[in-house]
């Protein structure tokens, strides 16, 4: 009877010890089919790197096989810039990864050949912008959230933090939102970029110009100083040179730059034809309104990240003929006709349907390349996983190495090189440019067999 009473009093204080327990900070946001969103205490115990490790693989190998021929719940993680200066293009980039988590579990899952059916949970954090908290998440991510895989924060400079997380860990992550080539080329085997790289990225703003107007000579670079706009301008200049370009003026700008009148005197000093450069969308919008304001002459004037935006049309007169390369526009014709034509596998909705279900998703918003993004990358892993038949990590990285597919979003193809694994070489930029007709439209300018219009050249 003593026994029994000594037992039952130290259940009892267990319990009220595991009621006192704190709760961990941050609270993390759990989405499920949907969209609905949880509030979530990661726990606050954590283990030894090694530990953590081979927990991660025993986590997805027990998933796969208590629940053969079942259903096994897959968590994906990942962190949103809610708030900061990534907040507008990192919300449109969840919003589409949501979509294609939603339409998945909807659907009752991915199934694979032994009749399992793979669902997925997001559980996501408010990144802040911030590199540092976003090391700190997605380690929180890895280990107390026991993330299956983790997709990209939204920016370069995010991704090249959570990418380090990503192989530490041996988590699969899809990066999206992040063009640097500079984060593939660290040694990594665990990541994988959706986007065409930044060293790509203006290039073909330059051959449209060359097409376009082949007396120019006269460039100049202003452009914010982060790992993604340095990366992209670094790699134009270069090209700019190698095609007999002068560049004029080469200057960089502070991320929170709100006040562009120094730089515009120093671009109105150096007399260019024509302007390249820009960020992200907030300083590249503040940069064309005072550029039109300050009228400044000038033949061509392409921004990255802002101009495909839907919002950079809120600018009115000042977006009128400013130009932008895109990861991906609705105009697109990529379709299963066309990977058949080319000989190549075909996966996931085409652009129609793609737009119609995010605006149907989305009170009717327009989505960017930045939501088409993130779904993309959902696409990816989803493909991977089947072509895995399995969520085991070493299969599915060994499925995204063998990957060459066309989507929606386009060519999918990873480098499997050493010096630059994961890096993405099968998709390319279109360009757009923002035109006047009887109202702003968006128009594909570049490449000239994919244009629905000509370049408005000379800008107004």
């Amino acid at each position: 009877m003593q026994r029994k009473l000594i037992v039952s009093l130290i259940l009892i204080l267990a319990v009220i010890l595991s009621a006192c327990g704190g709760t961990a900070e941050p609270s993390a946001s759990s989405t499920s089919a949907g969209g609905s969103v949880d509030e979530a205490s990661a726990p606050a115990d954590t283990e030894s790197t090694g530990d953590m490790e081979s927990g991660a693989e025993d986590s997805a190998e027990e998933a796969s096989s208590e629940s053969m021929g079942g259903e096994s719940n897959v968590v994906i993680g990942f962190t949103t810039s809610q708030t900061g200066n990534q907040n507008v293009s990192s919300v449109r980039q969840v919003n589409g990864l949501q979509l294609w988590m939603d339409e998945v579990n909807a659907a009752g899952g991915i199934e694979l050949s032994d009749g399992t059916k793979i669902t997925f949970e997001g559980v996501t954090y408010d990144d802040e912008s911030n590199t540092d908290r976003v090391q700190e998440l997605y380690t929180r991510l890895a280990t107390e959230d026991e993330a299956d895989f983790l997709i990209s924060p939204y920016s370069s400079g995010l991704t090249a933090a959570a990418a380090v997380i990503a192989e530490q860990y041996g988590k699969v992550m899809i990066t999206t939102g992040a063009a640097s080539d500079d984060t593939y080329k660290q040694g990594l085997t665990t990541v994988f970029q959706a986007y065409t790289p930044a060293s790509r990225y203006l290039t073909g703003a330059l051959d449209l110009l060359q097409n376009t107007d082949p007396d120019v000579s006269r460039l100049a670079f202003v452009y914010e100083n982060s790992k993604f706009s340095t990366d992209v301008v670094e790699a134009a200049k270069t090209y700019a040179e190698s095609l007999g370009y002068e560049i004029v003026l080469f200057e960089g700008y502070d991320p929170e730059t709100a006040d562009f009148g120094p730089f515009i005197n120093k671009i109105q000093d150096s007399e260019p034809d024509a302007i390249l450069g820009g960020g992200h969308f907030q300083d590249g919008s503040t940069f064309a309104r005072q550029l039109d304001e300050k009228n400044v002459a000038v033949k061509f004037f392409t921004l990255l990240v802002a101009p495909p935006e839907p919002d950079f049309a809120d600018l009115g007169q000042a977006a009128v003929g400013v130009t932008g390369p895109s990861q991906w526009e609705p105009q697109a014709s990529f379709t299963a006709d066309s990977a058949a034509e080319a000989g190549m596998e075909w996966f996931g909705p085409n652009s129609d349907e793609f737009v119609a279900a995010y605006e149907a998703a989305y009170e009717g918003e327009e989505p960017s390349y930045h939501s088409a993004g993130g779904y993309a990358a959902g696409l990816i892993l989803q493909k991977a996983i089947l072509d895995a038949d399995s969520v085991d990590p070493a299969a599915v990285k060994a499925a995204l190495d063998a990957m060459d597919l066309l989507t929606f979003f386009g060519h999918i193809q990873f480098d499997t090189s050493e010096e630059a694994h994961g890096l993405q070489t099968g998709h390319s930029m279109v360009y757009i440019q923002w035109q006047d007709e009887d109202g702003l439209v968006k128009e594909v300018v570049w490449p000239l067999e994919g244009a629905t219009k000509e370049l408005l050249y000379p800008m107004p």
